[in-house]
């Protein structure tokens, strides 16, 4: 029996089969050959990223477990001369937000401020610093924080990644406003300060704005120091990996006198006024006053609208530095300048006599002496005892302002000087090339009147002790604020230094003595700054400067009284001085705003200032008592002059 064959199926169905595995064999081989592809692709792309970039994953990788922050650098400190402290820094609490460590800046910045108020200063401060700086620079949320604050940010850590607790400094002045204007203030630094310096970004750095924190502002800033901490994902430090302390900025020590400062401006009291004491054998400045005064730990950490708006509206400015950019007529203080460019002009010596009628008459103009009476025939000595107007109108006259201009700038009157402060003024002893560079005619008439310190003479208060010291010592005394390490400065270690004065040492000796009279001999203008304090004598100089004009008429009437104008409308009173006499030590300049009278105002005040001086100075401390002297018996018999 034959064997049966197995259905194979029809022709058709045979095809079919065939072509349906031809089918899948083309589907197959395109799949392995998409996953071959894949395949290679993967081990490439892990060949690039093992191999090849291997040691820069490394390092990111690593950079994502390290963090590397600047360190503020604590600021200098700054000491008077004994070595008490006027500006150092107290450590307080402040929340920084470090950008790098955070993926979303703004929820971090909305949950901080849910916690601690932010107001619109901060986020304008903060938003700038996340614009301009590299985001591993921190960036200050705020400063100043209360132990309650930062008690309440440190449990609220896990939700602020990128923000930690950081120990900084605040700057603080713990003798107020005593030294505020030749210490100055600090602030935080603005957007110009930042594009200038970007170390200057750096969390709690504080920029000198004022006074000797300005002008050391790069001695006192330091350098800033390194650490690199190992943190995980939400920015908690696991580990200090590194650390390179800031270093710290340098100390600085003046040659002012805290003491003797708090003496001047227990003197100086309420009044509107400035005072300048000088080392005259070498230029330290002991004391510099000017009244009112503020407050600067203010600027720290910022001034509100009302205490600004307050500052604005004083009239007697205690923003501004009286000492160096108060700039006021010199009055009678300008008679020994006056003096000194007439002996050195040739135009008299000590026995040329002017007489004086009581008022001066030139091109139909009549300019008056304070004693309406006259003083009748007077030399040189006389003339500055008795501060007599009509001698220095003639004397001014006969010289001319070239000449004078020229004198004043040796003795320190009308320039710039180098003293480590801000806004020193120059101040202005007018010429005739001065007045037309400005569009006018000098007259004869600005000769005679600045021949009594009016008119456009303006200086300030340093000034005026330098003009002061360079008389008494017939050196070129320079005033400066900061004590020289090596004391290059000092005479005795640099004899050569102190360069003497232009100026005939015989002319000096005239005019310090005219000086001596107006304090030392009866009648003299300024009778009520004498002094005898262990032996040591005084001289100086009264001035009283108008700043409002007096009618011919009113002057003459016998009715002018000038303690009867608005206070601003009064004469200012002005004092300069030297002591001891015979070996001048120190110099001292008073100007107080609107004093009216000198001779009653600012020579008593002076005169104890002096003697508060020569108390602290180490010489006398043996025989050192704390007094005031009380006031001369005024005499009778000698008209009031208008320093009087």
């Amino acid at each position: 029996m034959k064997k049966k064959k197995p259905y194979r199926g029809s022709k058709q169905e045979q095809q079919d089969v065939h072509s349906s595995r031809r089918v899948f064999t083309r589907r197959a081989l395109l799949l392995i050959a998409t996953q071959t592809g894949i395949l290679s692709l993967l081990a490439s792309r892990l060949y690039k990223l093992q191999i090849t970039d291997g040691d820069k994953y490394i390092k990111m990788a690593k950079n994502n477990l390290i963090s590397r922050r600047l360190l503020s650098p604590p600021r200098g400190s700054i000491y008077d001369r004994y070595g008490d402290v006027l500006a150092n820094n107290k450590i307080s609490w402040r929340a920084l937000l470090i950008p790098e460590e955070t993926s979303d800046l703004s929820d971090v910045i909305e949950r901080f401020s849910q916690l601690i108020t932010l107001d619109e200063h901060d986020y304008a401060r903060i938003q700038w610093a996340v614009d301009h700086q590299r985001r591993f620079i921190p960036i200050m949320l705020k400063d100043f924080l209360s132990w309650d604050e930062m008690a309440l940010i440190e449990v609220n850590s896990p939700t602020l990644p990128g923000v930690l607790i950081d120990t900084g400094t605040k700057r603080v002045y713990p003798t107020g406003p005593l030294l505020a204007h030749l210490v100055g203030y600090v602030a935080p630094p603005n957007e110009k300060d930042v594009a200038a310096n970007s170390f200057l970004a750096l969390p709690g750095i504080r920029v000198g704005r004022a006074g000797i924190e300005k002008t050391q502002d790069d001695v006192l800033q330091g350098k800033a120091g390194e650490v690199e901490v190992e943190v995980d994902s939400v920015g908690r430090i696991i580990t200090t990996l590194g650390r390179k302390e800031s270093l710290q900025g340098q100390d600085i020590q003046l040659t002012v006198d805290m003491q003797l400062q708090q003496d001047v401006v227990n003197l100086v009291g309420e009044e509107s006024a400035s005072a300048v004491v000088l080392n005259c054998q070498n230029g330290e400045v002991m004391a510099m006053v000017s009244n009112p005064s503020f407050d600067p730990s203010l600027f720290d950490s910022g001034v509100s609208h009302a205490q600004w708006k307050a500052w604005m509206n004083d009239e007697r400015n205690p923003l501004m530095d009286k000492a160096v950019a108060g700039l006021y007529p010199p009055g009678s203080t300008f008679k020994p300048a006056v003096g000194l460019g007439a002996l050195e002009a040739g135009t008299i010596n000590e026995n040329v006599r002017i007489n004086c009628p009581g008022y001066y008459d030139y091109g139909g103009t009549r300019f008056h002496c304070w004693n309406k009476y006259g003083h009748g025939s007077l030399n040189l000595h006389e003339a500055l005892k008795y501060s007599c107007d009509v001698y220095f109108y003639e004397v001014a006259r006969r010289t001319g302002m070239e000449a004078i201009h020229k004198t004043c700038q040796k003795l320190g009157l009308g320039v710039s000087l180098p003293i480590e402060l801000t806004h020193v003024k120059a101040g202005l002893i007018p010429t005739p090339a001065w007045r037309e560079k400005h569009g006018h005619h000098w007259n004869i008439g600005d000769t005679i009147v600045s021949g009594i310190g009016q008119g456009f003479v303006h200086v300030s208060p340093l000034q005026l002790a330098t003009y002061a010291s360079r008389m008494a010592t017939g050196k070129v005394i320079n005033p400066h604020l900061v004590r020289a390490r090596d004391h290059s400065l000092v005479p005795e270690a640099n004899p050569d230094f102190w360069k003497t004065i232009d100026i005939k040492p015989e002319f000096l000796k005239m005019v310090r003595s005219g000086m001596y009279a107006v304090v030392n001999e009866p009648r003299g203008s300024g009778a009520k700054a004498k002094i005898n304090y262990n032996g040591i004598l005084l001289a100086g100089k009264t001035g009283t400067a108008q700043v409002k004009r007096v009618s011919r008429a009113l002057r003459e009437s016998g009715h002018f009284n000038s303690a009867n104008l608005p206070w601003k409308y009064r004469p200012h009173a002005l004092f300069i001085c030297f002591a001891p006499y015979d070996n001048p030590q120190y110099a001292i300049s008073v100007v107080v705003e609107h004093g009216n009278a000198a001779a009653s105002v600012a020579a008593p005040l002076a005169k104890n200032i002096m003697l508060k001086t020569l108390q602290r100075d180490p010489a006398n401390k043996a025989k050192r008592t704390d007094y005031t002297q009380p006031e001369e018996q005024e005499d009778t018999k000698q008209p009031k002059s208008s320093d009087q």
